[in-house]
């Protein structure tokens, strides 16, 4: 074994040994990671930034010493003099590797930048926003009734508006008394309402009557994505919507390595709340700029999550969620100031976190809850809130059931050999000829088939990069489909499939889904390993429904919803087909989008919805899948596709899968055999 350094690149997971002294930029460029430059490694154009990670990373099997990279150099400091280089990044063109070495590539990093997506989805709120602005006129002050500048507003308020003891942030006092003089006593303000336990409170103060707009910020804060919808607190109105990579990936792709890595290492998990926080930042002057915007303007702010990344942002140390009984620090909401989370929008933003259901049922849950609405279903609705660590709802007006399940982060494109996030060149939509066994597929940035003219010219600009989440799906599922791979897991010979695309690949066989090598791009192929991963994500996915329906007592569902970053983009055919979800009609499958983000922005701008999805969490019953011994009954069956021992009578009338088995008995052809999944 070479004793080269190490060097294991984040979010891709691509790792390999290399010389000392080689630069970082011309080991990934050798790995085929995704790293900008323009420049040629000159120490110019700054595209190829990268950050360092220091500590012991069990999920890499790698210790990162201090001096893991050369020193910082002359180039470095002169491009950080003139333009800055944001804390702990390095230039990978001048960065040299020296020791074992975990690199975290930025999104701004990455060439072909993913494609966010969670958007807002469209959604008829009441308006109730938790801060409005009112013009008053303020009594000037009188020598023969002393009394305070801010004594004297309250009262405005309260005569005028009927608005009872309002109170001022200390922030208030620098700027209120130039604000009414300016305005000759006549002023426009902003007062955040505050609820039983808090009073009523100036946010800010406009000299005059103020003509402009105050914003809020819907945040949907996940494992691997953070989005935000800014929206106008007037009419509601998503005025711009983005998202970011959440960079905590450099710790760990699912949240149990997240998790580890705060127990390994004394400041780990004060190193990711710093790392959540500045990308929250990052976030937000990316939004306020889409949207021509002050920051200042951002007065309102709620967050919906998952358990292990809400302590992590609230900066709560994780390791309780890492054991049985899995105990949160609290799973109340919580009304914070964004000063308290270093967040850089108004100094007097507040901040309003949704309540968490359970230890691994956090807020996101609640919000898809708020947003779905199970427990005013008249009839038994499935929710399904696909992502690194699935969120599943079932339930109707008798009761409402919840859980999560560790799926893992192979859905989302990653440890897949191919497999990337939503970005322009991914393919996304698959089918393949049930008689040549060739594939056609979309990749993303355009509407042609690959079979269509003009598709080669459509996609000069990306090329074809590899496959994301929703290609991953169709991909496996079409390969079921037309008899390429069977029930249990395995892809067949030429011989057994009748196509030479599935190729001898090590001791499996892999499937060729495009040879790229006569247009210098990546050739890209589904392995036996990308299918275990699969399995083992999906089969994490169905357990967790099924368990929810044996509690419920029911064999069947009369409705799917598919939420989450990319529920809008499955089909619900290949989906079932693969056994993701339990059988049902495909007109009854239908998509909620971002449902967390929506029901975020719904708590944003209604803060009635507040109270009603904290006192709905508190009737919903928390299932944990970890503690229930059929969960890995039902997982063992699950791992089939679509399933060992369930018939899927209503998939059988839309689809007949092959009766193929291809393990012949010889060779190590299972891949190893099954896994137990972490909870991620």
């Amino acid at each position: 074994m070479s004793n080269d350094p190490l060097v294991v690149f984040t979010p891709s997971g691509k790792r390999g040994r290399f010389p000392a002294g080689t630069p970082v930029l011309t080991a990934a460029r050798q790995l085929g990671v995704d790293l900008d430059s323009v420049c040629g490694g000159r120490g110019i154009c700054s595209k190829c930034q990268i950050t360092p990670s220091y500590g012991e990373f069990s999920k890499h099997g790698v210790t990162v010493a201090d001096d893991a990279l050369s020193e910082w150099n002359s180039v470095e400091q002169r491009y950080d003099d003139k333009r800055g280089l944001k804390k702990g990044r390095r230039l990978g063109c001048q960065a040299q590797i020296m020791g074992d070495v975990v690199i975290d590539v930025p999104e701004e990093s990455q060439v072909h930048k993913q494609v966010v997506r969670k958007r807002a989805e469209a959604r008829e709120i009441i308006m109730n926003p938790s801060i409005r602005m009112y013009y008053v006129e303020v009594q000037e002050p009188d020598m023969h009734e002393p009394s305070g500048d801010l004594e004297r507003l309250a009262f405005a308020l309260k005569d005028q508006w009927g608005l009872e003891g309002v109170k001022a942030d200390l922030n208030i006092l620098h700027t209120m008394q130039p604000a009414l003089r300016k305005g000759q006593w006549k002023v426009t303000v902003a007062v955040h309402h505050g609820n039983a336990t808090q009073p009523a409170k100036v946010m800010h103060i406009w000299p005059g009557y103020y003509e402009g707009k105050i914003y809020g910020l819907a945040v949907d804060l996940g494992s691997t994505t953070i989005a935000a919808h800014l929206c106008d607190l007037d009419s509601g109105e998503v005025v711009a919507s983005s998202g970011i990579m959440n960079p905590q990936i450099r710790f760990g792709e699912d949240l149990m390595s997240r998790v580890s890595y705060s127990m390994m290492n004394k400041d780990g998990a004060a190193e990711m709340t710093r790392a959540v926080r500045e990308g929250m930042n990052t976030l937000f002057d990316q939004i306020a700029g889409e949207a021509g915007i002050d920051k200042g303007l951002i007065v309102d702010a709620v967050f919906v999550c998952n358990p292990v990344m809400h302590h992590l942002f609230l900066g709560v140390d994780p390791f309780e969620l890492g054991q049985a009984p899995f105990a949160l620090a609290t799973s109340s909401s919580l009304n914070l100031t964004a000063a308290e989370l270093d967040l850089k929008i108004h100094p007097s933003a507040r901040v309003y976190i949704l309540p968490c259901i359970a230890g691994h049922v956090g807020a996101d849950a609640a919000a898809v809850a708020l947003s779905e609405a199970p427990d005013k279903s008249e009839d038994l609705v499935l929710v399904v809130d696909v992502g690194t660590n699935a969120e599943i709802l079932l339930g109707n007006k008798e009761k409402v059931l919840a859980c999560s399940s560790p799926t893992g982060p192979a859905f989302e494109g990653a440890q897949i050999s191919s497999g990337q996030r939503a970005a322009p060149g991914a393919i996304e939509r698959v089918e393949i000829d049930p008689v040549t066994k060739a594939p056609r597929f979309k990749v993303i940035g355009s509407d042609l088939w690959s079979d269509d003219d003009g598709f080669a010219e459509a996609i000069a600009g990306s090329g074809i990069t590899g496959i994301c989440g929703s290609g991953i799906i169709e991909m496996v599922a079409e390969m079921r489909m037309q008899g390429i791979v069977d029930g249990p897991g395995l892809i067949g010979s030429p011989d057994q499939t009748g196509t030479d695309r599935c190729f001898l690949d090590g001791r499996t066989y892999s499937y060729m889904v495009w040879d790229g090598s006569a247009e210098a791009g990546p050739t890209i192929t589904v392995t036996n390993r990308d299918i275990r991963e699969i399995q083992m994500a999906k089969a994490a996915l169905y357990s967790g429904a099924r368990l929810l329906m044996d509690k419920f007592g029911v064999d069947k569902v009369d409705r799917v919803v598919l939420a989450g970053a990319f529920g809008a983009h499955i089909s619900p055919k290949h989906a079932m087909v693969l056994g993701m979800i339990p059988d049902a009609p495909l007109d009854k499958v239908t998509s909620a989008g971002n449902a967390a983000g929506t029901g975020a922005r719904i708590a944003l701008l209604n803060t009635d919805a507040r109270a009603e999805i904290e006192q709905t969490v508190q009737r919903i019953h928390k299932i944990e899948t970890a503690i229930e011994p059929r969960f890995q009954e039902h997982f063992v069956n699950a791992s089939n596709i679509p399933n060992a021992v369930e018939p899927f009578p209503i998939l059988a009338t839309v689809v007949t899968l092959p009766d193929v088995n291809f393990n012949t008995g010889g060779g190590d052809n299972t891949d190893g055999g099954r896994r137990r999944r972490r909870r991620g």
